[in-house]
């Protein structure tokens, strides 16, 4: 049946489609990283390249600017010598030349680059569209189409056939998380201070009861911990990886949770398909996703509850926040991260086994409330109509767009601005709130890595997190600093860059609203926030989001050099831009 699926998939005839959107993200990034150099005449780019045996190669393609940011969007299928190029490995090879790529890395790009590719492939021939009806659960995992810049967007290093179709979010197939008992020798816990001590107990019910039989079997249960672990990691690095410490009886298994959970668009992070407020569970995997590893940082989880309270109590003592804009923060209320003395392989075992216990968005919603990830504003159902249509029509595209950005925008700006506090929310990491798709507020997440600030310049103490270990590997896994541009250019690249910039292009591809004008309407609802609250003045010059130029994050470059330094180019500011006028 496997197989033929992936003939049926690779022989769709929507894979040109997705063979056209792989390779347009590539040659846009590169264009835009400045990682391709072209011969330019007008809008078409020339690249000169090299076939089999020496033979001269000519590829080309329409490129233009597009308004904010100055993205590059292609304007046609990229051509090999007068031909649509049907392969992407041969396109990285034959210009190889003209590209700036580290050729240690080109070839493990080029695997990505076709593993996406092949994974897309199967996730558009397996596809349907959502009922009208879905909830933001059921939205996770039908909404295939996110990570609009990324050309690596869906690679997923590590999953086979059989992996992508059980755990891939959008084929929706149910799983259960093994739990294993760790010794509180070798595993950190942190909690929120409201935690409830029979959290993870009342969670598993009758299990629970189980479970604690289990490790009395080996053991005092008092001096174990709880934790959950992907069936896939068990299967491919637990197992062996820990196979010390499960000798030992220092890691207990336990048995599949009572309940099953279907993987959200981050793969990693589960939600409870029966019981939809429990919380969700964030489990390592050590599978390479878009440009990152998916494992579980120890330093990272011991954060997130520290972060988590202290956030509470900023939105809490804001009366801006928590009495007109009501966003809804996601708790991460318990970490639990085992942390073996592990030496040579301390590769395997860092980040290998943890879980962040996040609150469920379902407890957060007032009725008739509904919320869509943010991914799912630029979505769009399989004859092309966008998933907002009807609300975008209805309410009228600038009305829209403004209350979006009130509900959605200015909690980020007030809590950068006022609180000196910035949230990388990017679209995975929010979902917007509505009652009949009219936007009311927003919904954020994924705090234990996705904050960052300098704390002379914080409204009020944060509290004392870990560091990064120098054995780290993410240059860009970072939560102080001493430079304020990386605050500011945290959210203008994350929350600007991507998610709004997305959506300006979105609207004036199926709505004709003029990119300029997005961005108008944008910066004059920031600019009308600024003029409430004027005693802030020096704070808006202090986080300039006007400012002319910001850092954006070379995303592809990552990928084409080693991880050994931050690698951003200046972009300029659509904010600024349209006060020119």
């Amino acid at each position: 049946m496997t197989a033929e699926l992936v003939r049926a998939a690779l022989t769709d005839s929507r894979f040109p489609a997705v063979r056209r959107r792989v390779f347009r993200q590539l040659v846009e990034s590169l264009l835009y990283e400045g990682a391709l150099r072209t011969e330019q005449d007008g809008d078409e780019h020339v690249v000169a390249g090299t076939g089999g045996g020496g033979a001269p190669v000519r590829y080309s393609f329409r490129a233009v600017r597009r308004f904010g940011f100055e993205r590059v969007g292609l304007a046609s299928p990229v051509l090999r010598d007068g031909v649509e190029a049907e392969s992407i490995t041969r396109f990285l090879s034959e210009v190889q030349d003209s590209l700036d790529a580290d050729p240690n890395h080109l070839s493990g790009f080029a695997r990505e680059l076709e593993e996406t590719l092949f994974k897309d492939a199967l996730s558009e021939h397996l596809r349907e569209d959502p009922p009208r009806t879905a909830d933001h659960d059921a939205l996770e995992t039908a909404i295939t189409d996110g990570h609009r810049y990324h050309p690596t967007y869906k690679s997923r290093l590590g999953f086979d056939v059989a992996d992508d179709l059980a755990f891939g979010p959008e084929f929706a197939n149910p799983l259960r998380p093994l739990w294993l008992a760790a010794h509180r020798s070798i595993t950190e816990v942190s909690a929120s201070a409201s935690l409830d001590r029979q959290y993870v107990a009342d969670q598993l019910g009758g299990e629970a009861t189980r479970f604690h039989r289990r490790v009395e079997d080996v053991g005092d249960p008092d001096e174990y911990v709880l934790v959950p672990v992907h069936p896939w990691q068990w299967r491919e690095r637990i197992a062996r990886a820990f196979s010390e410490q499960l000798a030992r009886g220092e890691l207990i298994p336990l048995g599949p949770d009572p309940h099953e959970f279907l993987a959200q668009q981050s793969i990693r992070t589960l939600t409870c398909r029966d019981a939809p407020e429990r919380p969700y569970l964030k489990l390592s995997l050590s599978m390479v996703n878009t440009s990152t590893s998916r494992g579980l940082a120890a330093h990272t989880v011991r954060n997130a509850p520290r972060i988590t309270d202290w956030l509470r109590e900023v939105v809490a003592g804001d009366a801006y926040l928590s009495g007109e804009l009501r966003p809804i923060l996601l708790g991460e209320e318990l970490g639990v991260s085992v942390t073996p003395e592990s030496g040579l392989l301390q590769a395997d075992t860092y980040g290998a086994l943890a879980c962040i216990w996040r609150e469920s968005l379902h407890p957060h919603l007032e009725p008739e409330e509904r919320a869509i990830p943010f991914t799912g504003l630029t979505s769009c159902l399989r004859d092309g109509t966008p998933l907002i249509d009807d609300w975008v029509r209805t309410t009228g595209v600038e009305d829209w767009v403004r209350q979006v950005v009130r509900v959605a925008a200015l909690p980020l700006v007030h809590l950068l601005c006022a609180h000196g506090i910035a949230l990388e929310s990017h679209a995975q990491n929010m979902a917007l709130v509505h009652r009949d798709g009219v936007p009311e507020r927003v919904v954020l997440k994924d705090f234990h890595d996705g904050v960052r600030f300098s704390r002379q310049h914080l409204a009020q103490p944060a509290p004392e997190l870990a560091g990064t270990p120098a054995h780290h590997q993410n240059r860009n896994s970072f939560v102080e600093t001493d430079e304020l541009s990386l605050v500011t250019d945290f959210l203008l690249d994350a929350f600007f860059f991507i998610n709004l910039g997305e959506l300006a292009i979105f609207l004036a591809d199926h709505y004709r609203l003029d990119e300029r004008e997005f961005w108008r309407l944008v910066a004059q609802e920031i600019r009308s926030y600024q003029r409430r609250f004027p005693e802030l003045a020096g704070r808006f010059e202090l986080f300039d989001l006007f400012t002319p130029a910001i850092e954006v994050e070379k995303l592809t470059t990552r990928r084409l050099h080693p991880d050994t330094e931050l690698r951003l180019h200046a972009v300029p500011n659509p904010l600024a831009e349209v006060e020119k006028c």
